[in-house]
């Protein structure tokens, strides 16, 4: 009878310790694991923590050797799907019959195989347009 009791009182030793740590989760912990992500800012209100995100993204203008290294690169260096080879004079002004804001307008809604913005969906339309007279020469 001594052992089934040792056996017993062992698990809900352990039992009764969780219920007691599980117990000391206080309100504000549960309100700190259900708050929004985010919030939603209109524009021409003002927005909470907008400076913090700005200054966490660098807040900086990228240049276009930055937007070219990381997003334009990987199709306009070997040319994939037709895509004019950087440098390639020639196969850039052939598309460019409005030139650079033409060019600039294809960049920002997409054309052919590129999806709109290539691959950069955060890039500014001077951040693009930059990438393109770099990768253009016009």
């Amino acid at each position: 009878m001594n052992l089934i009791k040792k056996i017993l009182i062992a698990p809900a030793a352990v039992l009764a310790l969780w219920a007691v740590t599980a117990q000391a989760t206080t309100d504000e912990a549960i309100a700190e694991r259900l708050k929004p992500v985010g919030e939603v800012c209109v524009m021409g209100e003002e927005c909470k923590g907008v400076g913090a995100v700005a200054a966490a993204t660098g807040g900086a203008p990228r240049t276009g050797d930055d937007i070219i290294a990381k997003h334009c690169g990987a199709c306009h260096t070997p040319g994939v799907l037709g895509a004019p080879k950087i440098g390639d004079s020639a196969a850039w002004k052939a598309r460019a019959t409005n030139g650079v804001d033409g060019l600039l307008a294809h960049a920002i809604s997409g054309l052919n195989a590129m999806p709109p913005k290539g691959t950069c969906a955060d890039c500014s339309d001077d951040e693009l347009r930059a990438a393109i007279q770099k990768m253009s020469g016009l």
